[in-house]
C-alpha cells in the first residue's frame, strides 16, 4: 500500500475525470503534480494503472479494479464529511436525554418545544427514567445528559447544574379534613395511610432518609408507579400523599386537596441537569445546554 494517502486522492480524481488536466483543476495542483503522484502510487503498487488514449488517459484493467474500490471508500469519506458538516450545523442529528416524569414535564418539556421548533432536523430521544437510572444511563454514555432531581449521590463524577427549585409535601382528601388546621409532629404521619412512590427514586430516596433521621419510617398503604397517581389516590381520600408540589398545585389552588403543616420544614431540593464531569458532548446536546439557566 503506498505511505501517502493522498496519491489516491489524486489517482481518483484523475480515473473519474479521465484526465490529468481535470484532476489538476479539480485538485488546485499542477499537471506535473498530478503525473508525478500517478507515478509514485504505481510504483508503490508495481502496476500500471493508466494508459493514454485517443482523448486524455483511461484505465488499464488493474487500475479499473482499484479505482472501484478507492472511488467507494474515497465517496464514503466524502460523504461522512458531508453528514458531518450537516451535524455541525445542526440540520440534523441526535440527542439523547434521560430525565423522570417530574422534571420532564416541569422543566425538560418547554425547554424541547423551543428547540424542536428550532432545529427541526435534529432527532429528540428522552429516555423517561427515575433519577438513580437516570445516571446510570450517563455513566454508560447511553444519554449525553439528565434532568434529575437531588439528591444525586456522588457528585464528583457528574457536572451539575441546578436550575429549579422543588419542594415534597404531603397532601390529604375530604376524609382527613381534621387534619387541614393542625400543626402536625412527623411522627403523626405512621398512624396514617401512606400514598407513596414504588421503587428505586430521588423523592422516595429523600423522603425516606429525612424521615428516618426524625425518627420516622413509614410503611406506606399504597406504592404507585407515578406521582401523578398518587395524586389522583389521594384525591379519592385513600390516603395522605407524598408527592412534590408541583403535581398536587392545581388541586391544592382549587381546594379539593390540602396540605398537611408540619412543625419541622421538609428542606426544598433541586432539579438539575448533570452531564459527565469527563465525557464528550455531541453538538446538538452542547446547543441545548447554552439554553440553560442556573438557578
Amino acid at each position: 500500500m503506498a505511505e501517502n494517502l493522498e496519491y489516491y486522492k489524486v489517482f481518483y480524481y484523475t480515473a473519474k475525470y479521465g484526465s490529468l488536466t481535470a484532476a489538476a483543476s479539480e485538485l488546485s495542483i499542477s499537471q506535473p503534480a498530478v503525473s508525478q503522484a500517478l507515478k509514485q502510487l504505481e510504483s508503490a503498487l508495481s502496476a500500471k494503472l493508466f494508459v493514454r488514449a485517443s482523448r486524455g488517459i483511461r484505465l488499464t484493467p488493474e487500475g479499473q479494479v482499484l479505482y472501484e474500490h478507492v472511488k467507494e471508500g474515497y465517496e464514503q469519506i466524502r460523504l461522512g464529511e458531508r453528514k458531518l458538516a450537516s451535524m455541525l450545523q445542526l440540520e440534523h442529528g441526535e440527542l439523547k436525554i434521560g430525565a423522570s416524569d417530574m422534571t420532564l414535564k416541569y422543566y425538560l418539556l418547554p425547554l424541547l418545544q423551543k428547540y424542536h421548533e428550532q432545529f427541526p432536523g435534529i432527532k429528540v430521544t428522552v429516555m423517561n427514567a427515575p433519577t438513580p437510572e437516570t445516571l446510570n444511563l450517563l455513566r454508560q454514555g447511553k444519554i449525553d445528559f439528565g434532568v434529575v432531581s437531588t439528591p444525586v449521590g456522588n457528585e464528583q463524577e457528574f457536572h451539575i447544574i441546578p436550575v429549579r427549585k422543588i419542594e415534597d409535601v404531603f397532601v390529604a382528601g375530604w376524609k382527613f379534613i381534621q387534619y387541614k388546621n393542625r400543626m402536625l409532629d412527623f411522627k403523626e404521619l405512621e398512624s396514617l395511610p401512606i400514598i407513596s412512590l414504588e421503587g428505586n427514586t430521588s423523592t422516595k430516596n429523600y423522603m425516606d432518609a429525612f424521615l428516618l433521621h426524625s425518627g420516622v419510617e413509614l410503611r406506606p398503604e399504597f406504592e404507585l408507579a407515578t406521582s401523578d397517581m398518587i395524586v389522583q389516590f389521594a384525591l379519592r381520600s385513600l390516603g395522605v400523599g407524598s408527592v412534590v408540589r408541583d403535581f398536587a398545585a392545581e388541586y391544592l389552588e382549587n381546594g379539593r386537596l390540602f396540605e398537611l403543616r408540619f412543625n419541622k420544614m421538609i428542606p426544598k431540593r433541586e432539579i438539575c441537569v448533570v452531564t459527565d464531569a469527563g465525557g464528550p458532548i455531541s453538538r446538538a446536546a452542547e446547543e441545548l445546554l447554552k439554553t440553560i439557566e442556573p438557578l
